[in-house]
């Protein structure tokens, strides 16, 4: 099942603030709302751990989110908001309260219901944001993390074991850290 609109337009000014007052999570693609869907316990422990080896190794300039910042992405007149599951952005004018505009590394855990999402429509706009220099999609159900980089085209290297190079951030991490707790 894909995420529902709302079928209304609504501004981004009263989408930041309705989001602000709202107990359920939109994502925003030009002037539509998308009500956000629950996750499995596995998408959940995968985010937490890639979350968790990130803040814990990059340095203090550096923040990490995990599910809850938005990114922001505008391009020509069109404008999205995204809720990424991991967001690295180490860019000191990166400080708005509820959003990010310059991530270098974009991390989303693919499920049933959104891994068509991720793979096609949403990295369509994450490649026009001119500070991500990597995106990840992470499976929930086997073991395996597709790395994109603008450095190579956005071309795919597949990763189902040993260590996983990310040049945004310097740091390689072990494909059984991503996958721990989770029975694969």
């Amino acid at each position: 099942m894909q995420p529902q609109s709302t079928g209304t337009y609504i501004s981004v000014d009263d989408y930041l603030v309705g989001e602000l007052a709202s107990q359920v999570r939109h994502e925003y693609v030009d002037g539509e709302l998308y009500a956000m869907v629950g996750a499995s316990d596995r998408h959940g422990l995968i985010t937490v751990n890639l979350a968790s080896l990130l803040s814990q190794r990059l340095p203090d300039r550096c923040q990490v989110f995990a599910s809850d910042m938005k990114v922001r992405i505008q391009v020509a007149e069109r404008e999205v908001f995204y809720y990424p599951d991991v967001l690295v952005s180490c860019d000191l004018r990166d400080r708005e309260p509820y959003y990010r505009q310059y991530p270098c590394l974009v991390i989303e855990v693919l499920s049933p219901h959104t891994a068509r999402l991720d793979r096609f429509e949403k990295f369509m706009f994450y490649r026009d944001l001119d500070s991500l220099e990597e995106y990840l999609l992470v499976s929930q159900d086997y073991r395996q993390v597709e790395v994109f980089r603008r450095a190579e085209q956005w071309d795919r290297i597949r990763y189902t074991k040993g260590e996983i190079p990310l040049r945004s951030v310097d740091l390689a991490i072990p494909i059984d850290e991503i996958y721990r707790r989770t029975d694969r």
